[in-house]
């Protein structure tokens, strides 16, 4: 766990969201809400790649949300293939993060997620940094990200990830001519290469300082 973690609870589309806050010394940029893997199979806020995306944000000056979607731990509802879990992540930013920079973020079904929020928020919203990593493009519609989104987004894969093949990703973003960053040798839970993968997550954030 990440220190200074605050528990919270908020009402979202479904019921209850369970939550986590992860704030910065000082003052913060702004709020990051990042996404977790899916609900299905595991995927928790408390996810190893999630709470490395956390404290990528939180070293970086910004306050982290991660929740849990529906249906997963102690927030309620089931789980809707996306959709559900979109209003969600947007119930999330319009509760707790309804003023100033956002920075969005999520990890494999939740860079899916993620990928349908920026949808909904670019332009009536300050999104200063998208981090999307092991995007499940292999299993989902994830839509084409804004053009000019794309100079503030980070896409990660491993290379040797072999739960969404590093091609499927290379077609979703072969058309947008979005550039994705391969980790060589990594599978999808960057196993051993956490430190990297967060160092990589702050190398963009202050360039987007």
């Amino acid at each position: 766990m990440i220190a200074q973690t605050e528990r919270l609870e908020l009402t979202g589309p479904a019921g209850r969201i369970q939550l986590l806050r992860n704030a910065p010394e000082g003052a913060s940029r702004g709020v990051a809400v990042i996404a977790h893997p899916h609900p299905l199979f595991g995927g928790t806020m408390d996810n190893k790649v999630v709470q490395t995306l956390a404290r990528a944000f939180v070293q970086c000056g910004w306050t982290a949300l991660r929740f849990n979607f529906r249906g997963v731990g102690a927030s309620q509802g089931s789980y809707d293939e996306g959709r559900g879990e979109a209003e969600d992540f947007l119930a999330v930013v319009r509760e707790l993060a309804s003023e100033g920079p956002l920075a969005l973020a999520g990890f494999s079904f939740g860079a899916y997620v993620t990928a349908q929020s920026l949808q909904s928020l670019w332009g009536s919203r300050d999104v200063r940094a998208v981090v999307l990593v092991g995007t499940a493009a292999s299993r989902f519609p994830v839509p084409a990200l804004p053009a000019e989104a794309h100079e503030r987004t980070l896409v990660i894969h491993g290379e040797a990830d072999d739960t969404v093949a590093l091609s499927s990703v290379f077609e979703w973003a072969r058309p947008q001519s979005l550039p994705v960053t391969v980790v060589p040798g990594v599978e999808h839970f960057f196993h051993g290469q956490l430190p990297l993968l967060k160092n990589l997550v702050v190398r963009h954030l202050r360039a987007q300082e």
